[in-house]
């Protein structure tokens, strides 16, 4: 249980001199809390010797009294408050910098981590479990810490009374932290299995959505159901399974306590009976017996959800461990853009997918990369581009093996075009501007009008400052792809990558594309992969790629009138192309 929280507090990181602050507050707070009741016996206990004529009172005596214990209850909600805004927001704090962070951890890692490990997993241990860290862990600090703060506080101060008493009241609470620490051994096994269950419904429902399309068009639903339907009902199981398991000990927790407090009622009776403890001090006994234990009868539902948050940092942790692609890279400048593959050897767990690629792509020239489905050819960009790290050989780029890169530095030179474009859910501004974050409006406008994009913006209801669904779900295939060529405009990267940019646009955007894609590539370093014959018939050089080789290159004219793969390439194209209705 403590070693939990000693984890928590090292979670806090810069932080943890407000978290030990509150502590102190806290301190504080509980002895402004024991104090009106203290002074409240001894006040009624000195006014019944003055009654008596034992021992008469000072002028105001009542007065005075009255006074002290409305500064302590005023002193109670100044140390509460200041506890409060020391320690209430710090998890907030962090947890903004985790996400920050493991966002940044993300785009270091390798795409295929992407592959190994679930969305769901990540999705739920940046979202679901930080939020709970987030949300609880603070609240756990100030039960469990704060809470033995003030029982500790309040027993040594009843010490001063009746050591039998304060006894009785730590013997309470010792009992009842070893049933605590029972109930923490148990949720340290029960809090990876509700963790799976939370993965899986985070799993399911992403599925289900990103899928919902396929679902309609085969009139699955009831069957797409089924995942989510098991995962909710496993899910609800496992929680009522758990809970029942901690009802016994929570109990035993909660009924040593009772049994601590009745044990103070009774023993402050009896020695109020035998005259060895007078009447006020045994009403103020009654009184602690209430509330004495207050602090730390909350702790059973602090325990469980300790091994709840120890479980969620672990896999925080394992997240943040993830090793980077780019861990040994540097920033680095480049004064040419020459690109060399060298005896590329790259596989996909384990099955060669790229197979001793070498070609030459020199500054400021056009290489188109053509052959059949799954040949490798996006595969190639992707170690380009360094979405992953090639098994054996080298890519060089201006001299320097892209493995010397970090991938921000590597990114600076490279702008891609993908065939399925991503924009996100902000506004068309925001989208462009992506390809720089610091432009200004003006530079957004020409990039867009350079990529015939600026008059549909226009026709827009809020032109530039128009909100577009996930993954631009609210423009056409050919405007969102206008959008995502303004961005890499923007960008003015020396090294443009061109994957199937114009392979699903219908023939009245076509040609707006291709004017968008000749302003991009002007000056560029372009490397593009199309099965179009007018997209790669001018390239520089044409890279013909068959299971992961280099089988031809050259020029479509030398290429096309030689025996071989692009040659029966050109040919399916014209005989396709010479088809009517």
């Amino acid at each position: 249980m403590f070693k939990a929280t000693a984890r928590i507090i090292k979670w806090t990181g810069k932080y943890k001199k407000n978290l030990y602050l509150g502590f102190v507050y806290s301190f504080f707070a509980s002895i402004a809390t024991a104090m009106p009741i203290m002074v409240a016996a001894l006040a009624l206990h000195n006014l019944i010797l003055d009654y008596r004529g034992e021992k008469p009172l000072e002028p105001y005596y009542s007065l005075k009294m009255l006074v002290i214990i409305v500064a302590f209850v005023l002193l109670r909600f100044l140390f509460s408050y200041l506890r409060a805004i020391n320690q209430e927001s710090i998890a907030c704090k962090v947890g903004a910098k985790e996400r920050i962070e493991v966002g940044g951890i993300l785009k270091r890692v390798p795409l295929g981590y992407f592959s190994s490990n679930h969305t769901g997993d990540i999705s739920s241990t940046i979202t679901t479990e930080l939020s709970f860290i987030e949300l609880l862990s603070m609240s756990m600090i100030d039960n469990l810490v704060n809470g033995y703060i003030n029982v500790g506080v309040m027993i040594v101060m009843l010490a001063f009374f009746s050591l039998p008493i304060a006894l009785i009241s730590l013997a309470g609470v010792l009992l009842s932290m070893g049933f605590l620490e029972i109930l923490k051994k148990a949720s340290d096994k029960t809090s990876p299995v509700l963790h799976k269950a939370q993965e899986d419904m985070a799993g399911s429902v992403i599925e289900y959505v990103r899928g919902m399309a396929v679902v309609k068009a085969f009139g699955q639903s009831g069957t797409a159901m089924a995942s989510i339907h098991k995962a909710f009902n496993d899910s609800k199981k496992i929680n009522i399974g758990v809970e029942l398991k901690y009802g016994p000990v929570n109990m035993l927790h909660l009924l040593v306590l009772d049994i601590a407090s009745v044990g103070i009622v009774i023993v402050s009776a009896i020695f109020a009976l035998n005259s060895t403890m007078p009447l006020p001090y045994m009403l103020m006994m009654l009184i602690f017996s209430f509330s004495i234990f207050a602090k730390v009868a909350p702790i059973n539902n602090s325990s469980h959800s300790l091994g709840r948050i120890e479980d969620a940092l672990n896999n925080l942790e394992k997240l943040k461990e993830t090793d980077f692609i780019d861990t040994n890279g540097k920033d680095i400048e480049l004064d040419n853009y020459d690109i060399s593959f060298n005896n590329v050897r790259f596989a996909y767990d384990k099955v060669d997918v790229i197979k001793d690629v070498s070609f030459d792509i020199p500054q400021n020239t056009t290489t188109a990369i053509v052959g059949p489905s799954g040949c490798g050819k996006t595969t190639l960009c992707s170690l380009l581009a360094r979405f992953y790290d090639i098994d054996s050989g080298s890519i060089i780029v201006g001299g320097r093996d892209v493995r010397e890169f970090t991938c921000d530095s590597l990114m600076n030179n490279i702008s891609m075009v993908f065939q399925n474009v991503y924009l996100f859910h902000d506004t068309i501004k925001n989208n462009i501007a992506f390809g720089k974050a610091d432009a200004s409006m003006d530079e957004i406008i020409a990039a867009a009008k350079q990529a015939r994009c600026h008059d549909f913006i226009m026709e827009l209801p809020k032109g530039y400052d128009t909100l577009i669904g996930e993954g631009g779900s609210s423009l056409s295939g050919g405007e969102k792809q206008r959008v995502s060529i303004a961005r890499a405009i923007l960008k003015d990267a020396p090294i443009i990558i061109l994957d199937e940019a114009t392979a699903s646009i219908d023939p009245e955007n076509e040609h707006l594309i291709q004017a968008a894609l000749t302003e991009l590539t002007a000056g560029k370093t372009v490397i593009i992969i199309a099965h179009r014959l007018a997209t790669i018939q001018h390239a520089d050089q044409i890279v013909v790629l068959e299971e992961g080789r280099v089988i031809q290159k050259g020029r479509h004219e030398e290429l096309s009138s030689t025996e071989g793969l692009y040659g029966r390439f050109i040919n399916i194209i014209e005989t396709a192309g010479a088809w009517s209705l």
